[in-house]
């Protein structure tokens, strides 16, 4: 009797909490009319790709579970002071234990597709060697799941989090082995996930990867110049060089192995996640706009224009000399043409001027850039701010940075792998859950990335940054990305008004 009692009990709570999604969905609904601002599947080519995004530290959690092996920001994480509040990515929203109703979701709101992140550590624990099957194990119940629910899998191989055994051994990103280590990892995955993962990514963000872990120290493995910032060990005028050529170096071997065994009879494409901060020249002046296009090189250019022209940007070379490190004939073969698309994560625009100061005694990769930043011209703003301080609503920017990418680099297919928009860590779950910023941002960018493919732009997908609330790096859990609000003292999902308002435009019309 107590066992049927039991039973029932259980019952109504899962018949309440299905109600109550239902009613946080009409709620929403009728408290704003979610206006897609004419915006629908329609307007995008036929066979374009939606999908959401995450990246594995962030959203994973069973960081030291499982057989998992430590990534370099494990360690970055137990230092005091380096991430708000001390936060780590230990139980973040725990994606590792609750894929299922994150898949759910995402089918539920119409997406297509979901970009997540491998982590290395967890498929090699030291990096190389021993296979941790577990960790093989989980990843093959989320790909299994997503093609269950009808999500399309984009895997990412690497997401900032180098094996810390690697970093300790020989300095990861700093030591050529890298490139053979990551290759072997690569060529793992391939052969583990390929059957049903037609979707790869090598690095994400490489320039942030080398330039914050390197140049400023800001993210791990936190090397710099001591005038650039509190590191222990680093060389911000060389490092952030030998980081980026590694990272190519390694993504070109990763592509290589791809096209060399598994590409035929796979049948899949690869390709490289660049970040791209559009930067307009502060005024009409030359000097201006030679500051800009210097930035954009030192940015984007650092790693696309290698990859379509075989070779650094003409203005790095000349402003970095010896220090910017040269790719033997036998490397630019590899490296040249390693793309079968290119992933650009979009988010933001600034001004940029020339600056009229002296260059400082103590070079880096930023003070070679020889730019000086500005958010708003004659006293306004380039765009409404978001949460985080770097991140300005610039819809026009997005159009600019594809068609950039599609006159300078050829037209290469284009994903536009990560755009979205923060709210404060603290905000209620009502004001959360209405985020009509957030509308606004999604909807602005949606209509200047359709104007980018109506004038040419060969861009294919549109990923949304993020599915979930997470751990956001440095600002730990201040800082909420998500389409999905993540209540943290219970690990709750919650789809936010910006999630239906996802559903309402992905909305399949029934044959």
């Amino acid at each position: 009797m107590r066992e049927r009692a039991f039973l029932f009990a259980l019952l109504l709570c899962v018949v309440a909490s299905t109600a109550a999604n239902a009613n946080e969905e009409k709620l929403i609904g009728k408290k704003i009319k979610l206006d897609t601002g004419g915006l629908s599947r329609k307007s995008f080519p036929e066979g374009f790709v939606f999908g959401t995004a995450t990246s594995a530290y962030q959203v994973e959690g069973m960081a030291d579970k499982d057989g998992r092996g430590p990534s370099i920001w494990d360690e970055y994480v137990k230092i005091p002071g380096n991430i708000a509040n001390n936060a780590t990515g230990e139980v973040s929203v725990d994606q590792y234990h609750r894929y299922k109703e994150d898949v759910d979701i995402m089918h539920k709101l119409n997406f297509d597709a979901y970009r997540f992140s491998i982590s290395w550590s967890r498929i090699f624990p030291k990096g190389t060697g021993k296979v941790n099957w577990k960790g093989v194990a989980y990843y093959n119940r989320l790909i299994n799941y997503m093609l269950k629910r009808g999500i399309t899998p984009y895997a990412n191989l690497y997401h900032y989090d180098m094996p810390l055994a690697l970093e300790k051994k020989y300095l990861g990103l700093l030591n050529h082995q890298v490139v053979e280590d990551f290759a072997d990892y690569a060529d793992f995955c391939f052969k583990t996930f390929g059957d049903r993962v037609k979707n790869w990514m090598t690095f994400n963000e490489p320039r942030v990867i080398a330039a914050l872990g390197y140049d400023n120290g800001f993210f791990a493995p936190a090397r710099c110049s001591k005038s650039y910032g509190n590191c222990t060990a680093g060389d911000s005028a060389t490092e952030p060089y030998i980081a980026a050529h590694n990272l190519i170096l390694s993504h070109a071997a990763a592509v290589q192995r791809y096209r060399q065994k598994y590409e035929k009879k796979q049948k899949g494409r690869i390709g490289i996640l660049l970040d791209f901060v559009w930067y307009e020249p502060l005024t009409r002046g030359k000097a201006d706009n030679y500051a800009a296009q210097r930035a954009r090189d030192f940015h984007i250019g650092w790693f696309i224009h290698p990859i379509v022209y075989g070779e650094y940007p003409r203005t790095m070379q000349e402003i970095v000399g010896k220090r910017l490190p040269k790719f033997t004939k036998k490397e630019v073969k590899m490296v040249k043409g390693s793309i079968d698309f290119v992933g650009i994560n979009q988010y933001t625009t600034y001004y940029i001027s020339d600056p009229e100061e002296e260059k400082p005694k103590s070079l880096g990769y930023q003070q070679d850039w020889n730019a000086g930043f500005a958010y708003e011209k004659n006293g306004k703003p380039i765009g409404q701010r978001a949460y985080s301080d770097w991140l300005y609503d610039v819809p026009w920017g997005l159009y600019k940075a594809l068609m950039y990418i599609k006159e300078r680099y050829g037209n290469p297919t284009v994903i536009l792998s990560e755009n979205g928009m923060d709210d404060p860590g603290n905000v209620t779950m009502s004001q959360g859950l209405h985020d009509t910023t957030r509308i606004n941002y999604y909807g602005s960018y949606l209509t200047q990335l359709k104007k980018a493919v109506d004038d040419g732009a060969n861009a294919i997908g549109y990923f949304a940054w993020s599915l979930l609330d997470n751990f956001e790096w440095k600002s730990g859990y201040t800082s909420r990305f998500g389409i999905v609000y993540v209540d943290y003292s219970n690990l709750k999902r919650h789809p936010k008004m910006s999630a239906y308002w996802f559903k309402k435009l992905l909305k399949r019309n029934k044959h």
